[in-house]
């Protein structure tokens, strides 16, 4: 009969979780972006917002770096950093910038932030940041894809279901494109609510899910191939709804 000791069994755990990118496996990166709740929002007083600390989940150690007020990500490997703590109700104000052609990146919300082995992604709903030349880089049989994919889609992954304000299948497209190209900087801002999300795309709200099967859970930003900026990260955040009686 083989034994087993305990020092054995502890080590083979430990290596699971790593490569999972469960639990205490993951150590704090680096803090980019600030956070406030509602009340501190609408004070007359003048109250500090919080750093928003980061936990690399399954990138590389130089895949995200600060350099002066903007978070940069390599793109390489394929993979997510998340944040800290979780979110339910909140409203996050966001700005990025490809600078390569179809570029593609993303930020998940209400992700439990566990990537899955093959896409090397969460679940989640993502709010998807393409370059605009991606549908001219990805056309199969001459046919380009939709000039929706590039203006701001929203849709579940991982198991994630939500019903989309403007289908498009099972996504949900902006009703209006209003993405800038690479080298120019674009401004999102995500109203999450009780499972419900609208995006304003650029000063103007094109975009929209509701019914969303998760609504409390990690941030993600996604690095998946090329290089991306992000600056001017804010998120307030709202009182609990039902997701928090659950």
């Amino acid at each position: 009969m083989t034994v087993i000791s305990w020092k054995s069994l502890f080590s083979g755990i430990l290596f699971v979780l790593a490569f999972r990118g469960i639990g205490f496996a993951q150590h704090h990166t680096l803090a980019f972006g600030n956070e406030m709740t509602l009340q501190s929002a609408i004070s007359t007083q003048d109250e500090k917002p919080f750093p928003i600390r980061w936990v690399n989940v399954n990138t590389a150690q130089g895949t995200w770096s600060l350099k002066g007020n903007e978070l940069v990500c390599t793109g390489l490997p394929i993979g997510v950093m998340r944040s800290e703590k979780q979110y339910e109700n909140f409203i996050l104000h966001i700005e990025w910038m490809h600078l390569e052609p179809g570029g593609n990146s993303g930020v998940f919300v209400w992700s439990t932030a566990q990537p899955d082995e093959k896409s090397r992604l969460p679940d989640g709903v993502e709010v998807q940041m393409l370059e605009l030349d991606w549908v001219n880089l990805n056309k199969k049989d001459g046919v380009m894809p939709p000039i929706a994919y590039v203006h701001g889609e929203l849709f579940g992954v991982g198991g994630v279901e939500t019903v989309p304000d403007n289908p498009r299948g099972t996504r949900s497209k902006s009703i209006e494109n209003r993405c800038k190209g690479r080298g120019e900087w674009n401004t999102y801002d995500v109203v999450c609510v009780d499972g419900v999300i609208k995006l304003s795309v650029n000063g103007k709200f094109v975009n929209g899910i509701s019914r969303s099967t998760q609504k409390k859970g990690y941030l993600c930003l996604e690095a998946e191939g090329a290089k991306i900026h992000f600056r001017n990260m804010t998120l307030i955040e709202l009182p609990p709804g039902v997701a928090g009686d659950n």
